[in-house]
């Protein structure tokens, strides 16, 4: 029940402070820039979607290539810690 309580908080403040931010005319006209954006974007790839499909292989790529370097830049400072750790044990 708590949890169910909170949630509703906040979605209900989160709603309430996005309309009253709303009341700035800058806002205004950056949220309909962005949903105007959206709309578009959208439209888009719905039209297209072997380009979105095409978008999100690459981006997986990217990320998988980032990951894989990453852990390999992880490993090499644990087999350094590692070696030291030998040299030092051995003293």
């Amino acid at each position: 029940m708590g949890k169910r309580t909170l949630l509703t908080g906040i979605i209900a403040g989160a709603s309430i402070g996005g309309l009253l931010s709303l009341l700035n005319k800058d806002a205004r006209k950056y949220a309909k820039e962005t949903l105007s954006k959206s709309r578009d974007n959208f439209t888009y790839y719905v039209k297209n979607p072997t380009d979105a499909v095409e978008k999100i292989r690459h981006a997986a790529l990217t990320l998988n290539n980032m990951i894989e370097s990453n852990t390999s830049s992880a490993v090499n400072a644990l087999e350094q810690v590692e070696n030291s750790l030998n040299k030092v044990t051995k003293k």
